[in-house]
């Protein structure tokens, strides 16, 4: 009976304890590059980031698969990087994940074969001619310089004219790389997706607004212009860009801004962005491929809007130290009189889509009809039915200037005030200047000459009607209480 009981463990331990390599899996390192590619999309945010969703078709080997990813962004992110088989999911493992950027070079392909043993290849002249001359050396050391052992010789400041390699080691990339470890179920063809982030890849937003003579309308072209230094190209992709303000964790500086050049259409593209809201941002996608080269400024029409109803204005803008007389005594300041363009973001204006932030340069035609440029002003994102104001620079032909007329001190805390603004126009043509003047305190106006009204707790805004080549003179007195 005891002689059963220890066959039947011996058989026992036989069905458990696996045979030598029965349960080992084979490894294999395999490479996919931009050939395999099948499909890319790229959506670009106004941040200097870029999502990248990279689709390629690979035949894995079964067992452990280290798979070299290669054609990548070179600033890819690499805790953003994600893969998956969209094919066979459940039969591909991630194990490890691994970014390679100790990419190629002479200096540290030599910094690799320290302990090794290089061919160096040394020009000799003999009777007129050049030979070469191969010498076999060992890379003792590279710290200041190369030490080499020939033979049972150590040598210093031995010069070659060429190193000869015998191969590339295996953790040294010619470009930036993401390596897989995966555990492979199935041996076929299989449509891998990876996805990550890169920097070095931004889109702005350009418009140009042609104002017609009148001064009453404008054509409004937009533009988008995407600018890749990734370190790579996207071939045929589908191009998404995000319009909003994106918060992001910064752990590294930011690269420095990149200013950009705007076009100017000379006629009306045809639309190719649809729009979408997606959370708190605009998406936009170009309804056709396109390809993005490395080191590339690409420019795209975004939308045109003819004939949009625009308004001009003129405005002066008081400041607060004219109540510290910075002026000469008894001269009056000279204001600049700011020029806007306005218009409303509506469907009913030939508008009404939300505008990514970017710059906005006006241009009109001069007596000749050729287009001339005369300022630009930089827009913030704008929603649809909002009102868009264009500051384009200081008008030539219209002149503000403002002198203290009166300091009456009423009180302890209490004093009144008066001031005269004198608007020249010497236009040929009748105009109205905006006047915005800041009030410190608990005031209350006394008397003024034109219509006003207090447009916030420390201003007041008034509206003076100017006719062609004359003056009106604006008065008015505040009393102060503080």
């Amino acid at each position: 009976m005891r002689q059963c009981r220890h066959g039947w463990l011996a058989l026992l331990l036989l069905w458990t304890i696996p045979l030598a390599g029965e349960n080992a899996r084979s490894e294999t390192i395999q490479t996919s590059t931009i050939r395999d590619q099948k499909d890319v999309a790229v959506t670009v945010y106004n941040s200097n980031v870029a999502l990248i969703r990279d689709v390629r078709k690979v035949r894995l080997s079964t067992g452990i698969v280290h798979l070299r990813y290669m054609d990548i962004a070179a600033r890819v992110n690499s805790r953003t990087v994600h893969i998956v088989s969209l094919t066979a999911p459940k039969d591909l493992a991630v194990m490890e994940q691994n970014y390679e950027y100790d990419l190629l070079s002479p200096q540290k392909l030599l910094a690799k074969y320290v302990g090794k043993t290089v061919t160096l290849i040394r020009l000799r002249m003999e009777n007129n001619s050049t030979r070469e001359e191969a010498v076999k050396a060992e890379l003792l050391a590279l710290n200041e310089g190369p030490v080499w052992k020939v033979g049972n010789e150590i040598i210093t400041g031995l010069g070659a004219d060429r190193y000869v390699f015998p191969e590339v080691p295996e953790n040294l990339y010619s470009k930036p790389t993401l390596v897989w470890m995966l555990d492979n179920r199935q041996a076929s063809d299989q449509t891998l997706e990876a996805s990550y982030l890169t920097s070095d890849m931004t889109w702005s937003a350009d418009y140009v607004l042609t104002v017609a003579a009148d001064q009453k309308t404008a054509d409004l072209n937009g533009w988008v212009t995407v600018i890749n230094n990734s370190g790579t190209e996207y071939r045929n992709a589908l191009l998404q860009l995000v319009a909003g303000e994106l918060h992001r964790v910064r752990e590294e500086a930011d690269v420095e801004a990149v200013r950009y050049k705007a076009l100017r259409a000379e006629a009306a593209p045809a639309p190719q962005f649809a729009r979408e809201a997606i959370s708190e941002y605009h998406l936009y996608t170009l309804e056709r491929r396109t390809t993005i080269r490395d080191r590339e400024t690409k420019q795209i029409s975004l939308l045109f809007a003819p004939g949009v109803t625009v308004e001009k204005h003129y405005i002066v803008d008081g400041q607060y130290h004219y109540f510290r007389g910075e002026s000469r005594p008894g001269e009056p300041i000279k204001e600049p009189v700011k020029v806007y363009f306005w218009f409303n973001n509506t469907e009913a204006n030939s508008l009404g889509v939300p505008l990514p932030a970017g710059t906005v340069r006006v241009y009109q035609g001069d007596s000749k009809g050729r287009v001339q440029f005369i300022g630009e002003d930089r827009i913030q994102h704008t929603p649809e039915n909002e009102t868009l104001k264009l500051y384009i620079g200081n008008a030539f032909d219209v002149v503000a200037e403002r002198i203290q007329t009166d300091y009456v001190k009423l009180g302890p805390r209490t004093v009144e005030l008066a001031f005269e603004i004198s608007l020249r126009n010497r236009k040929t043509e009748p105009i109205t200047v905006e006047v915005n003047e800041p009030i410190g305190g608990d005031w209350t106006m006394v008397d003024a000459n034109y219509k006003w009204e207090k447009t916030a707790a420390f201003a007041a805004r008034f509206k003076v009607p100017v006719a062609a080549d004359t003056e009106s003179l604006l008065k008015y007195r505040v009393r102060v209480r503080w």
